[in-house]
């Protein structure tokens, strides 16, 4: 999974129950107004149930050979997939090189898992969605500096789709793609542009104030492919078939262009792709998770997911996996990691709170870190609400300081009601 099906699910689910009457691509309008609840739906109740035709689709329920490049490309017999990427690219270096953190998703999520044939051109079998944020990590803080963005199509007349050979997979003009004679799985190219009338967070503020915002990358061959869990069987509930295949390329060397205000800035650095899909269910009692994936300066690398139940504590799928430089891994439970919340950063509406930083220890491995935001504010208010962004790594491991650099993403921190009094955001 990433993230135990996570965010990636989620935001598919919501835009099929919130947004199901689109014909072709929808670039949906404003934010709700301020206080407003940004979205109604639940990425945990969308999750917490398999769903009546859940039976229709595949299931994963045991290891499976990794093909690639096949397995870059869609899998139409399971009902939900995606390719996440996340990233830290920073200008070339000189006296001030500016950092900026990415995220550009694509997520698939099937309406049938044998479609009947139709003659339209705007018969669709799925539903795509994709998510691009940008955060400014040295930006003016006068000025917005996180940007979220998301877009929603059928594959109907080919506005969204995805295919193994030559591998691609796109919404509308954002798109991820392979090399064009299929042969290889690297290097992959990312393309995505938003401005006004493609649905942003309210951080950006007015639509006549979104700045022109976008990414033109190229990651190439690096780290992985690193297998989840159990040869890449990730479990997330504890019935059989509530699981995903899931694997990891954890450091891939990355370089073209952020653009923002419209902008272009040549960037440098190394990207995270995570790419899962399932037909899989969250058992009771999950009301959230908190992912992260991140790169030590040791050469390790940490995927953590952390299923949260209703007392905080984690569920029995939670998973850690520490991998070092040869892509060997050691794989923990719930009982041999932690993963505790450090302070609290409350959303500027009031609507959420969520941890200001995360302290992870996995006593066998000697590892003892904390993940620190590197902006506070990176919450995507979009058909599903959640924090994920850009985080810096200090700590020990092996009885040495160690530092690093990741993603950190968290839901189901929505639950608290808007506070009357105080600061509306806080970092402590």
């Amino acid at each position: 999974m990433r993230r135990e099906g996570t965010a990636r699910r989620a935001v598919l689910l919501a835009a099929l129950l919130g947004l199901g009457g689109l014909d072709g691509c929808q670039r949906p309008g404003a934010m709700p107004a301020p206080g407003e609840a940004a979205s109604p739906l639940s990425a945990t109740a969308l999750l917490g149930g398999g769903g009546d035709d859940a039976a229709a689709f595949e299931r994963a329920i045991a290891p499976a050979p990794l093909v690639l490049p096949r397995d870059h490309g869609p899998h139409p017999r399971f009902r939900s997939e995606w390719w996440y990427f996340t990233g830290i690219l920073q200008t070339p270096s000189g006296s001030a090189p500016r950092r900026f953190g990415y995220q550009f998703t694509l997520f698939r999520q099937a309406l049938d898992p044998q479609p009947a044939a139709r003659a339209s051109a705007w018969a669709a079998a799925n539903i795509y969605m994709g998510h691009l944020a940008i955060s400014d990590l040295d930006g003016d803080p006068r000025q917005p500096r996180f940007h979220a963005f998301q877009r929603f199509a059928r594959d109907g007349l080919d506005l969204a789709g995805a295919r193994a050979v030559p591998f691609e997979v796109w919404v509308d003009d954002w798109r991820v793609a392979g090399p064009a004679d299929g042969s290889q799985s690297f290097p992959v190219t990312l393309r995505a542009r938003a401005a006004a009338g493609d649905q942003t967070t309210g951080a950006a503020g007015p639509s006549d104030r979104i700045p022109q915002v976008g990414l033109d990358l190229v990651a190439s061959a690096g780290r992985g492919p690193i297998l989840q869990g159990d040869r890449g069987l990730s479990q997330k509930g504890s019935a059989a078939g509530n699981a995903s295949y899931y694997y990891s390329f954890t450091r891939l060397p990355t370089e073209g262009t952020i653009t923002l205000g419209g902008q272009a800035l040549t960037v440098a650095g190394t990207s995270w792709l995570d790419r899962e899909w399932s037909t899989s269910a969250l058992d009771a009692g999950v009301v959230g998770w908190d992912w992260m994936g991140i790169q030590l300066d040791d050469g390790r690398d940490l995927m953590v997911y952390k299923l949260r139940t209703a007392a905080g504590t984690a569920a029995p799928q939670s998973r850690a996996t520490l991998i070092d430089r040869q892509r060997r891994t050691q794989l923990f439970g719930p009982e041999a990691f932690t993963l505790d919340p450090v302070g609290e950063w409350q959303s500027p509406d009031g609507q959420a709170r969520y941890p200001a930083a995360m302290r992870l220890q996995i006593p066998t491995a000697k590892v003892d870190l904390i993940i620190n935001p590197l902006l506070a504010e990176q919450e995507l208010r979009l058909a599903v609400r959640y924090w994920e962004g850009a985080v810096e790594i200090s700590g020990v491991a092996d009885g040495r300081d160690v530092s690093g650099r990741g993603y950190l993403e968290l839901t189901g921190y929505t639950s608290a009601p808007p506070q009357a009094s105080g600061p509306r955001a806080t970092v402590r």
